[in-house]
């Protein structure tokens, strides 16, 4: 959705979300040209009913119908209307805005803000209905003189969260223990890395043994932890995620191979070349030049 779409009460400004940390609006009219790739500097939160195609990452979305769309402002998207008009409503929020640190563990948990989740989510029409009074009651409170207005929004998006996660049911939470602890601050640690903004830049923690440094734990018991956890050692959830990275670089910018080999911490492109062959069975070139026919 377009962060100058025309909503109840005037157009929405960055400097309205910079000043509070919180922006809801009610979108209606025609809709806007094709929103594009990039990153954002603020989460967001969709109710939308239209034709849409999403990128998300590495991922291509297609939804014609009710929706909630959920955005990270570590991932990249862009999306396109395909319907003449859009109606709904967004709220857009910084980190910051969410508070606490428990707040923050939860929301960065959540499997449709991560990079491997789904950021889009078909709703029906109870379940709109319903998350589409939240939202008037966010606009509500927004708009009024509450004391502890702030406090009532975040429980808000808490709602709305937790609708979600209902509608797409994610596997039971394994109990808290010091396997799921490390392999949280593992995935976390990994996922701080992305999106990577210039091949000067490069990642800097690639292996299991720099993760475990800095985790300040054996690689050995990382490496076992995560594996209990999430059923895949640390080098094949480093090796998912560079790919994806690499998927997304290619397929969305302009970067020459070399840079983006660089970028992702490749000593020479031809180790990077060697690489992306091996897991996709394509040629980075050749990936590019495929996703680009489509």
């Amino acid at each position: 959705m377009n962060s100058k779409a025309t909503c109840k009460g005037g157009t929405f400004h960055a400097g309205d979300l910079k000043l509070k940390g919180f922006k809801v609006q009610e979108i209606t009219g025609p809709s806007y040209p094709v929103l594009a790739y990039g990153r954002r500097d603020c989460y967001k939160i969709v109710l939308g009913t239209g034709d849409m195609h999403f990128c998300y990452g590495d991922q291509t979305i297609d939804i014609n119908g009710t929706f909630l769309f959920f955005a990270n402002p570590h991932i990249p998207y862009s999306c396109e209307h395909r319907s003449p008009e859009q109606k709904g409503y967004a709220c857009l929020f910084t980190q910051g805005f969410i508070g606490n640190r428990e707040r923050k563990d939860s929301l960065l948990n959540a499997s449709i803000f991560r990079f491997e989740g789904t950021p889009v989510i078909p709703v029906n029409r109870k379940q709109a209905a319903f998350i589409g009074g939240i939202y008037q009651r966010m606009l509500s409170v927004y708009s009024g003189d509450y004391a502890r207005k702030d406090e009532m929004i975040r429980s808000c998006i808490d709602l709305i969260i937790h609708e979600a996660l209902s509608i797409q049911p994610q596997p039971e939470q394994q109990q808290k223990n010091a396997a799921t602890r490390i392999t949280y601050l593992f995935m976390e640690l990994l996922e701080k890395q992305f999106p990577i903004v210039a091949a000067a830049e490069p990642l800097s923690v690639r292996t299991a043994q720099d993760f475990a440094a800095r985790l300040a734990v054996h690689e050995n018991y990382l490496n076992r932890a995560v594996k209990e956890v999430t059923g895949k050692p640390v080098s094949v959830h480093i090796a998912e995620r560079i790919t994806a990275e690499a998927k997304a670089l290619l397929q969305h910018t302009s970067w020459s191979v070399a840079d983006i080999a660089y970028g992702l911490g490749f000593e020479y492109p031809s180790y990077f070349n060697n690489y992306f062959k091996r897991v996709t069975g394509s040629t980075p070139n050749s990936f590019r030049k495929d996703k680009r026919k489509v």
